[in-house]
């Protein structure tokens, strides 16, 4: 199959990425649709003035007559993604997946997409979108995996490999190293707002570059934090996927269940952000903390 027409549902972040991707790799027909795009205002709709995608009237008019429907919605909305489009995908259209959720959330949106007709790839991301965009690696899984690398071959996605034939295999991947990820992003927070307040940071920095060295850690430190701050929200969807599969696994989930508490917290201290080194950014949260604290708020 060649894939001529790609429809991307969300259109945050990632889903513009792709998009401008995509089009830089000789897609000329790229549909979108987000949620987001009923407010003018919001940052979805904004990035429509690109003129490289083309906003659907809705989702099922978004995904009509496409080769590949992309999904790149929050965690939370990996299943109501997949049902909004069943009945309107073609047959034998790709649907890669491309949301941090668990596997049993996967297997149940791929009987969605397969039972309507379509050909579902759980697509694990596994690292950041920047600064690799679409050749970021990914591990796609199930039956119609390779189907789709092949079927994909020369668009860019130059980092994505075969993974599993079973589905959840790739979504379990992810989130074990979400653990890890999200998992220092919120210990750097705790740990290194605690050592802010007692002006001991810098000592603790320093233990950090001795005991893990290769690492600029005050930058690491403020680029780690600072994902937390302005992604929180989405992270602890991500999160509580990450529980829900380590629950599954029979393991008690006391770290990720934390961590999912922490990056909400995070998201409430945004502002925070536009702060470009870590001390002073590490400062804005703590003011904003004994704000709320003097309001009792806390």
């Amino acid at each position: 199959m060649t894939l001529s027409r790609i429809a991307l549902i969300g259109f945050g972040e990632v889903g513009q990425i792709l998009g401008k991707d995509l089009a830089a790799n000789g897609i000329e027909d790229i549909s979108a649709w987000d949620l987001k795009f009923d407010d003018t205002d919001s940052g979805p709709s904004h990035a429509l003035t690109g003129n490289y995608v083309t906003a659907g009237a809705d989702v099922r008019d978004a995904v009509r007559d496409a080769d590949l429907v992309i999904s790149a919605v929050t965690a939370a909305q990996t299943i109501a993604a997949a049902q909004s489009v069943a009945d309107a995908i073609r047959p034998d259209v790709f649907f890669a997946d491309m949301n941090s959720a668990s596997p049993s959330v996967k297997t149940k949106a791929a009987a969605i997409i397969n039972d309507a007709g379509g050909r579902y790839v759980d697509v694990a991301v596994m690292a950041p979108i920047t600064p690799k965009r679409l050749a970021t690696p990914m591990l796609m899984g199930g039956p119609h995996a390779q189907a789709l690398i092949d079927a994909a071959s020369g668009l860019g996605f130059d980092g994505a490999v075969f993974f599993d034939d079973a589905y959840g295999k790739a979504a379990a991947a992810k989130m074990c190293r979400s653990i890890v990820v999200k998992g220092m992003e919120a210990l750097l927070t705790e740990a290194l707002l605690t050592a802010r307040h007692y002006r001991v940071d810098a000592s603790v920095i320093a233990s950090l570059d001795d005991l893990f060295p290769g690492q600029d850690w005050d930058r690491l430190a403020h680029y780690m934090i600072a994902r937390s701050l302005e992604h929180g929200a989405r992270r602890a969807e991500e999160m509580r996927e990450v529980a829900q599969t380590v629950s599954e696994a029979n393991v008690a989930p006391l770290m990720s269940a934390a961590c999912a508490e922490r990056q909400d917290w995070a998201a409430a201290h945004k502002a925070a952000i536009n702060e470009a080194e870590l001390i002073p950014m590490l400062d804005a949260i703590l003011k904003t903390i004994q704000a709320d604290k003097d309001a009792g708020a806390c």
